[in-house]
């Protein structure tokens, strides 16, 4: 069992500080309309915050970031801080100290983080790779919803779990997804992001600067999505990595009619490239 004491400790800082006024956590309300399961829908009540309203450039927040939301100093050169806007308690961010693109390629440091954070507190890791693909900041991080061991990750976990073993069909879009050991090394994992990288025609380290499509990672303990974007919204949502682990947020620009209409399928297929840039993909690890 793991220790959670990165957990424990995202809780202690967080009570401090939503005490100070740090810490913003959005309220929320979950919407259950008919036929949207699995899917999570939450309607936003608080205001906006600055990364879901339209507008000019915004100032770097994790430069210097906020150390009353300070977790964790891990040993990669990354930062263990807590999300200032959460949904969910503890929602954790994995940023790098010193300025790294969001757009750039995750390196093997990015890797050796998560692998130090996972081996304390687990849960379901995302990665936003861009605007495009849902970023609200150009300063490299990864974010961390914690799980207990053998608590569900999110709600297409099952669905995901079906495909890869040959019990569900695959998406229609562009998106690799593969059966990951847990522990994991950092070079495995690394391994496994070129992989898909290359699956899906976002080029390699090495040979370029930065990959030539936005894109998404999520994974758990045990799969590992990364899924290729086209563009951020649809219909007046907002989807980051987040949407494809089935979680939805509804804001007041947000077309719930449409949502309705179309599903909530429709919606991530409108916001993924479609499976036809890549034709000879295989989606799913045998």
């Amino acid at each position: 069992m793991r220790a959670e004491h990165f957990w424990q400790e995202a809780l202690a800082v967080s009570e401090r500080a939503l005490a100070s006024g740090a810490l913003v956590p959005l309220a929320t309300e979950l919407l259950q309309p008919a036929g949207i399961e699995p899917f999570v829908l939450r309607q936003l009540l608080s205001r906006p915050p600055r990364h879901l309203t339209p507008g000019g450039p915004k100032p770097n927040p994790f430069q210097p970031w906020d150390r009353p939301l300070q977790v964790a100093l891990l040993p990669s050169g990354h930062v263990l801080l807590l999300n200032k806007f959460p949904v969910q308690k503890a929602h954790l961010l994995v940023i790098t100290q010193q300025w790294q693109p969001q757009s750039g390629w995750l390196d093997e440091a990015d890797w050796a983080a998560v692998v130090r954070v996972s081996a304390d507190t687990g849960g379901l890791w995302f990665f936003n790779s861009s605007s495009t693909a849902g970023a609200s900041q150009p300063h490299r991080h990864l974010q961390l919803l914690p799980r207990h061991q053998g608590e569900v990750s999110c709600p297409l976990a099952s669905g995901l779990e079906a495909q890869l073993a040959g019990e569900a069909p695959p998406w229609p879009w562009a998106y690799r997804l593969s059966r990951r050991q847990d522990p994991c090394s950092a070079q495995e994992l690394a391994e496994l992001y070129h992989r898909h990288g290359l699956d899906l025609a976002l080029g390699q380290p090495g040979q370029q600067p930065a990959p030539s499509h936005a894109y998404n990672l999520i994974f758990n303990d045990s799969w590992f999505l990364t899924v290729r974007r086209i563009r951020e919204h649809q219909a007046g949502f907002s989807i980051n990595g987040l949407g494809f682990a089935g979680y939805l947020l509804s804001t007041a620009r947000a077309d719930q009619t449409w949502l309705q209409r179309h599903g909530p399928w429709a919606l991530l297929q409108a916001v993924a490239a479609d499976h036809s840039v890549v034709p000879r993909l295989r989606c799913i690890d045998d």
